[in-house]
């Protein structure tokens, strides 16, 4: 029993040592928090960063807009080629992928639709089967005193998305944003009837 004693006082007063000594705590507690903290941190981040696209695109599509209601757009811009190429790409930040060969590109794309009233105008979600449906996509301006919608659409990826927080609205963990602008032209070809 003897050989016994000096391994049992060893041991013991290893694990007193153990058991009063705190130095690696906050080492433990840190390395279970920061897992939590980090993807937070992350979906903060993700989240602020598509506000700003969004706001961005609100921006690109009321500043196209601008050119649409005065008939600036009309004469200027009769094709959606040129339209993308100079109105909505040309001041589109860095934030955005955008392919000005076609209206339905793997970047922005424009929906530009017009109707005779307010009250015949329609708009529809692009939304179909958790894919972006890009076969109502049109170019109409429209003329004087028409009612027109315009809508720009991106599809912005999400990557913390896998982490439990889930803002897509797409299949493969990705948000349509979506910039809308209604109004009616000026009077540029004569005044409006009623």
């Amino acid at each position: 029993m003897s050989s016994f004693a000096p391994l049992l006082f060893f041991i013991r007063t290893v694990l007193g040592r153990f058991r009063c000594s705190r130095r690696g705590s906050a080492a433990v507690e840190f390395a279970l928090i920061a897992p939590v903290f980090i993807a937070l941190l992350f979906a903060i981040i993700e989240t602020s960063l598509m506000f700003l696209a969004s706001d961005y695109l609100e921006s690109i599509n009321d500043n196209a807009a601008r050119l649409i209601r005065t008939g600036q757009a009309q004469s200027t811009y009769p094709n959606v080629g040129a339209y993308l190429t100079q109105v909505i790409c040309n001041p589109a930040p860095a934030l955005f992928t955008c392919n000005p060969s076609n209206g339905t590109s793997n970047g922005i794309s424009v929906d530009v639709k017009s109707y005779s009233s307010f009250q015949t105008m329609s708009v529809s979600s692009q939304i179909v089967g958790g894919n972006f449906d890009t076969s109502t996509l049109s170019y109409n301006l429209g003329g004087s005193c028409d009612v027109v919608v315009a809508r720009l659409f991106y599809k912005w990826p999400l990557f913390v998305t896998r982490l439990g927080l889930n803002l897509s609205n797409l299949n493969g963990n990705q948000r349509l944003l979506t910039a809308t602008a209604v109004f009616r032209n000026e009077p540029y070809g004569g005044a409006c009837g009623t």
